[in-house]
């Protein structure tokens, strides 16, 4: 008999050992067969956020999930996602512009979260309060205390989270890289670089009157009332996405409101990968203190940008944090884009494109251990490559009630360094962090920007 993934079901496998244990699969499946489900079997995923990330990445989850329900505040956005995901399967997914329609679907087993970054703890939260699993894109938070809340709720309810930092599914680059630090090959690691690329100015950018195809209210949510602000780009239709100049979609990283910049959108999987890798080899990643060097396009003052009507995050850092036994992790936006890792026995680079370095070479006569792999990716099963299996992963991790490999409680020791990262650099000040309490070591100001206040009838609760 062929048993229906329903929410109700993913909460009887949690809680049933047995039956659990008599899906599992092997610990390092090769074939992609190992992974793929009946239709009958496949959960039912609602997306919240169907641009351009939301659209592009649930082409990994094809085969994998039945998509039942598309969420945008953008109706070109909705739209287009219900008539091409899937290559037109999704035909009958319900669109909706308010996102707790998705999480009131008892159909829905799992949601995929893709909306801009400071939508993206309140979801998760109220996601996994109403019983779903989540894939979230990083970061999973626009704050450190955001990061409390989730960690928080996690816990009390005993949902599946997978964080988009799909480099720890990259088995031959950064899972290859970890795995030697964990190895011993680069000795002990005294400094790890992740190049991260900066951001850039706009100059003003003028009010303009609000697409009829967008929810302007709804796109803000949590963050401050604010005008809308675009360029529109001449060569583009009046009802066409929004691209140019903008305060909204592609170019949101580039304002405080709503992103980190650069440092959390590339911090979110250099420096991931940075921590990974100390944490294989034995090392520290609690971080003590951070600072350097930054600037911005527009100044700031006492912590905040004097201008609010042009992009604002930092265009250019050198921030080098350290960690409780000495070791070094540079965030920087020059150089060529990876992660540098330098040991006491070599060092190597890893990117998106390769993975180099002496040590790298040196594997062609003295290979890694034939488990290394699998150790560093928890054992879990690996039957694709890259950003497909991440999501396999997803999905394994939610019938098996485990931990996936892009787990909250490693990301947001990362991603709480690179708001660290933020704070210092736009105080233009180093600053000692204290992990027990979770705080900025004497610095009243600074300590201030670890949460933020939201908009009313936007708040997280509880």
């Amino acid at each position: 008999m062929t048993i229906r993934f329903t929410a109700s079901r993913r909460r009887f496998l949690g809680q049933t050992t047995a039956l659990a244990s008599a899906t599992m699969l092997s610990p390092l499946s090769s074939t992609a067969t190992a992974m793929a489900a009946s239709a009958n079997d496949r959960p039912a995923l609602g997306l919240i956020g169907a641009g351009r990330m939301g659209h592009n990445h649930m082409r990994f989850a094809k085969g994998m999930c039945d998509l039942v329900a598309v969420c945008d505040v953008d109706s070109n956005h909705r739209q287009k996602a219900i008539d091409k995901i899937f290559d037109g399967d999704a035909k009958n997914a319900k669109g909706f512009v308010d996102y707790r329609k998705v999480l009131d679907m008892d159909e829905v087993d799992v949601v995929y979260i893709a909306t801009p970054d400071h939508w993206h703890a309140k979801i998760l939260i109220e996601a996994m309060r109403a019983g779903k699993d989540v894939y979230c894109e990083k970061p999973l938070t626009l704050t450190i205390d955001e990061g409390k809340k989730v960690r928080q709720v996690e816990k009390e309810t005993g949902r599946i989270v997978q964080v988009g930092t799909m480099q720890r599914s990259y088995l031959d680059l950064f899972v290859k890289a970890v795995a030697m630090a964990g190895d011993g090959r680069l000795g002990r690691i005294t400094r790890a670089t992740a190049a991260i690329g900066g951001g850039g100015g706009s100059g003003p950018i003028p009010e303009h009157d609000v697409p009829q195809w967008l929810d302007w209210n709804q796109w803000l949510g949590p963050a401050p009332e604010t005008p809308f602000r675009w360029t529109p780009d001449p060569k583009l239709g009046p009802d066409d996405w929004v691209i140019g100049k903008t305060n909204c979609h592609q170019t949101f990283r580039s304002w405080l409101d709503y992103s980190g910049g650069s440092m959390t959108d590339w911090g979110a999987h250099h420096v991931d990968i940075s921590m990974w890798a100390f944490r294989q080899a034995g090392q520290s990643d609690t971080v003590v203190s951070v600072g350097g060097e930054s600037k911005f396009p527009v100044p700031y003052q006492d912590g905040y940008p004097t201008r609010k009507d042009q992009y604002h995050t930092a265009s250019s850092f050198s921030m080098t944090a350290t960690m409780s036994d000495g070791t070094e992790l540079v965030i920087n936006s020059g150089g060529r884009n990876g992660v540098l890792l330098e040991g006491t026995k070599g060092r190597i680079f890893v990117s998106r494109g390769d993975l180099t370095g002496k040590p790298v070479e040196d594997l062609q006569d003295d290979p890694l251990p034939a488990d290394a792999i699998a150790k560093t990716y928890k054992g879990l099963p690996t039957p694709y490559s890259e950003h497909k299996n991440h999501w396999a992963n997803f999905f394994h991790c939610t019938r098996e009630r485990v931990e996936p490999i892009s787990d909250v409680t490693s990301h947001l020791r990362a991603i709480d360094l690179c708001h660290l990262a933020n704070i210092s650099a736009r105080f233009d000040r180093p600053m000692r962090w204290d992990g027990d309490k979770e705080e900025i070591v004497g610095d009243d100001a600074a300590n201030a920007l670890l949460s933020r206040e939201y908009r009313k009838g936007f708040e997280i609760q509880g």
